[in-house]
């Protein structure tokens, strides 16, 4: 393994701290509408430590209607990369750092189930720091990362599209948990 090159300066306002470790950690936003979501099956990966460093920003919804629908033998929730159809999808906004974005690549199974692309979304409600100084109004535009699918069954299209899903929801498809599954 090759090491790390890190960059040291010499910092001139503070004789008590006179070298500085500058970082190179990477945030991303990332947009999620299934089973990561707060009260859902798969929320507390979000904040293992072992997967890395998540924050919740924001409520939103996606610009574009899409088919969300839930498929599968493990009534599993999929974002249909079908823009125009469907709904406009409700979710939350995560700021991740790198180690998160991959472990959530790997969750997602990044590029055979999903792929992660960029999504426009409209804020219903920034929780998070202000960015840039500046806290995004209700109805303010922004972007970030979304796990679509463009690989799924013929039939999926057809599917009852959702505009929000939740895992105990009345559509009776419950999710089956990966340490469930055979």
């Amino acid at each position: 393994m090759k090491p790390l090159n890190v960059k040291r300066r010499k910092r001139k306002q503070s004789p008590s701290h006179s070298w500085c470790l500058l970082s190179c950690i990477h945030m991303a936003r990332v947009f999620v509408y299934g089973t990561l979501k707060k009260g859902q099956p798969n929320y507390y990966r979000m904040f293992e430590s072992a997967n890395g460093t998540a924050e919740f920003l924001a409520s939103a919804c996606t610009t574009q209607k899409y088919p969300l629908v839930i498929a599968g033998n493990y009534n599993i929730p999929f974002l249909l990369n079908i823009p125009g159809h469907g709904h406009r999808v409700q979710g939350e906004i995560y700021k991740v750092d790198d180690k998160m974005l991959k472990f959530l690549d790997d969750f997602e199974g990044v590029p055979t189930m999903y792929q992660r692309t960029q999504v426009d979304l409209e804020v219903k409600e920034w929780v998070g720091k202000a960015e840039a100084e500046e806290r995004p109004a209700a109805g303010s535009i922004t972007e970030a990362f979304v796990y679509n699918t463009t690989a799924y069954q013929p039939d999926w299209p057809s599917l009852p599209c959702y505009e929000s899903y939740d895992a105990y929801g009345d559509h009776g498809l419950e999710y089956v948990t990966r340490e469930a599954r055979d």
